[in-house]
């Protein structure tokens, strides 16, 4: 078994891109990539190396998914896992890449940026947390040097810097959280399509059977999942809802 270190060299020597940490490759790029360098046929311009949000993982690896199928790769990809940028799973599937790649090479030259067509490949596993500890550490800095103030009035004015560094950095941290809040809603609309593309699907099939007078217990099951609630949580009636509006004077 290749240890990390080894892994990372071999990848960013063979991709030219600059990965510090396996969990990086959960973003799916990577490994489309490597297979391209093998196979010379996977649609790149399709694939995400500098992906941030989840929903952009999951593309790539559906990208992976065919190239399996394509070129008859009898080996599962589990992407919930993957996409969750967890070392030790990316770890597992960066070893069994490194081994296809070496059984499979055929020792051609490869230019991973021409292919990329110099699309840019920065991929942070995840968002960096919150600084708290410096944010904690500055404010208790300025209280403590505030115990007097010197002669001369030179408090103000040395705390000066202090406060626009603070400042400038919770400036930042608030921009990269609204990133992320941006990605995070990107997210939630692509789950929320693919959820209302399967019940439209499922609903006109249900329709199909009973108008033929038959019934499907799978599609009543997927209904009832979809439109299951939380407990303690009630469907308004929307009838009621009707009674309601009319009797507000």
């Amino acid at each position: 078994m290749a240890s990390r270190t080894d892994l990372l060299a071999w990848l960013n020597d063979l991709l030219q891109i600059n990965y510090t940490k396996i969990e990086q490759c959960g973003t799916g790029g990577a490994y489309c990539q490597v297979l391209d360098s093998i196979y010379g046929d996977v649609p790149m311009t399709r694939v995400k190396m500098n992906a941030k949000h989840e929903y952009e993982y999951i593309a790539n690896f559906k990208v992976l998914q065919n190239i399996f199928k394509a070129h008859k790769i009898d080996k599962p990809v589990l992407v919930d896992k993957l996409v969750k940028c967890k070392m030790q799973d990316n770890l597992e599937f960066l070893q069994w890449i490194k081994r296809f790649w070496d059984q499979n090479y055929g020792g051609q030259g490869y230019d991973p940026v021409a292919r990329r067509k110099g699309a840019p490949t920065d991929t942070p596993a995840t968002i960096a947390p919150l600084s708290s500890g410096n944010r904690a550490g500055g404010l208790t800095a300025g209280n403590r040097s505030g115990g007097k103030t010197p002669i001369g009035g030179h408090r103000s004015g040395s705390a000066q810097p202090h406060n626009e560094a603070l400042v400038l950095h919770l400036q930042n941290q608030v921009k990269e959280l609204s990133g992320h809040l941006e990605g995070l809603e990107k997210e939630r609309d692509f789950y929320f399509e693919k959820l209302r593309e399967i019940e439209i699907l499922v609903q006109q099939q249900s329709e199909v059977l009973e108008a033929e007078q038959k019934e499907d217990a799978t599609l009543k099951l997927i209904q009832a999942i979809l439109y299951s609630t939380e407990d303690g949580f009630e469907v308004p009636d929307p009838n009621s809802a009707a009674a309601d509006e009319e009797e507000t004077f």
